[in-house]
């Protein structure tokens, strides 16, 4: 009969508690003033039997504890609700384009460049479930890893099994951007973003990192890009585990340039692995998935019938006490 009930007073449904307290006082009432009156037998007084309004007795305790009950219960305000949602999710799709040059292995961020940023980034995807996401990664040349997807599983193992040495080695900026647009130029999605981590100076590669900049722009790309790295000398370790140190270079004039291009980009600089996640949680922050809900909620009273039925249950009650 009713569908997805509620209460506009729900607090007032303690007093529900005030029936089996009535119903407690009516029994110890009722043994405490039955007369013990014993008759031998009713057929000189020409009764054959209790009179009906005898045997509904205590009906009338009921009627009133049902009364009570409905009563409590229209106060309550019951409220039945119909409501249709309509949502619609504009996902933002996404290309994270990370460094994997060797330089990537410095040892200020722990346990080192690479690996903290995984980390980061990794975190950063669990937060973004509605949006598509690629990798691209790249060092002295670039290589999509995962294309735009949905399916974060994938696109996790992918970004867990990252590592250097894998592709030529140096700093190929110009191409990791050109490769990120190329997954990204075509989306149909309202926002897309290419996020752009690295730890040093463009030196390789066939594209200008400002002329794919701009070509982002053209694209209607916003792009975040992200210089990794402690100023000074950075620990290192080589292919035989021995400990050496050298100054990564950084190039944060071209990389700021860059984010400008693009409408609403930014760039940031990350120390440690604080920072770095400081600056992931300030780009989910901006970049947040549009979530449109249109509701149609139609609310209906249902006191009325709790409200008759009580009346009803108190009428009943009121006969039962006329004398025949």
């Amino acid at each position: 009969m009713f569908h997805n009930i509620s209460f506009a007073h729900p607090w007032l449904l303690l007093l529900l508690a005030l029936v089996p307290a009535m119903a407690i006082w009516y029994i110890l009432r009722y043994k405490r003033i039955k007369a013990p009156v014993h008759i031998a037998s009713t057929d000189m007084f020409g009764v054959g039997g209790k009179t009906l309004r005898y045997r509904l007795y205590h009906l009338r305790f009921v009627l009133r504890c049902i009364a009570v009950t409905l009563l409590i219960v229209a106060l309550a305000r019951p409220q039945s609700k119909l409501s249709r949602e309509e949502m619609e999710i504009d996902g933002i799709d996404i290309v994270l384009t990370m460094d994997v040059s060797g330089s990537m292995k410095g040892e200020d961020f722990k346990p080192n460049r690479l690996e903290a940023a995984k980390d980061v980034a990794l975190k950063f995807i669990e937060g973004r479930k509605s949006d598509r996401i690629a990798l691209v990664e790249f060092a002295g040349e670039a290589f999509t890893q995962t294309p735009l997807t949905i399916d974060h599983n994938v696109l996790n193992r992918q970004l867990s099994a990252m590592r250097t040495g894998l592709l030529e080695d140096g700093t190929a900026i110009g191409d990791g951007l050109a490769t990120a647009i190329n997954r990204i130029k075509e989306s149909k999605a309202v926002s897309k973003v290419i996020i752009l981590l690295t730890d040093g100076v463009n030196n390789r590669g066939s594209i200008d990192p400002e002329t794919a900049a701009e070509l982002a722009g053209e694209y209607g790309i916003r792009l975040y890009t992200i210089g990794v790295g402690s100023r000074g000398d950075v620990l290192y370790h080589d292919e035989y585990g021995r400990p050496f140190y050298a100054q990564a270079d950084l190039d944060e004039t071209l990389l700021t340039r860059m984010a400008e291009n693009t409408d609403g980009g930014h760039y940031y600089r990350a120390t440690d692995k604080n920072s770095l996640n400081e600056i992931f949680e300030q780009i989910d922050k901006i970049e947040k998935t549009r979530i449109e809900v249109t509701q149609y909620q139609q609310t209906k009273e249902e006191f009325k019938i709790f409200l008759l039925l009580a009346l009803l249950a108190l009428g009943l009650e009121l006969l039962l006490r006329i004398d025949n």
